[in-house]
């Protein structure tokens, strides 16, 4: 057991440290098996479709791209708001409690400034627009080619159209960050 005077603010944020990186890391484990997950319903609708020749079924795919895809964002958030925090906040704050000379939370910088994060940031943008905005636009174009488009469904999928612009621009605000 152990006494009172053993906890230090130190050893308080070092502990939310931990924890924080652990959620990073669970986080970015699920969102990266989005992308995975997505892509397979995707293709499993597809087949579906081909298969029964109902293009209805197409429509589908907008409705899982726009909801794994919100949630691939708001996980993607919230990795980037845990890295923002310990460099901005954390870091600092154990820095001055040890008197540390630099960042104590060093890879949290230089991990941001390493040669190339730019590229690498506009590419996975451009998978994830591929993914999410450009695969379900191509399964409504299909659809309204269709010979089986109803009133109803044209409406569901301008209605899948446009909430897919949203989460394009969402994907694009974020591509900086």
């Amino acid at each position: 057991m152990t006494s009172t005077d053993d906890v230090t603010e130190s050893k308080i944020l070092l502990a939310e440290y931990d924890r924080l990186k652990e959620e990073q890391k669970t986080r970015i484990g699920f969102r990266d098996n989005l992308l995975y997950f997505t892509l397979a319903a995707a293709t499993a609708v597809m087949a579906i479709t081909v298969r029964s020749g109902q293009f209805r079924l197409l429509l589908s795919i907008p409705a899982i791209c726009l909801i794994l895809g919100w949630t691939y964002l708001v996980n993607d958030e919230k990795i980037s708001a845990i890295g923002c925090y310990v460099r901005d906040r954390l870091g600092p704050r154990l820095g001055e409690l040890t008197s540390a000379q630099g960042a104590v939370f060093g890879w949290e910088v230089y991990n941001r400034n390493v040669a190339g994060r730019t590229v690498r940031k506009r590419l996975q943008t451009a998978v994830d627009l591929f993914t999410y905005l450009v695969l379900p636009m191509v399964c409504t174009t299909a659809f309204w080619c269709s010979p089986v488009v109803q009133p109803v469904l044209m409406f569901a999928s301008l209605g899948q159209t446009l909430a897919l612009a949203v989460l394009g621009w969402q994907f694009l605000r974020r591509t900086e960050q």
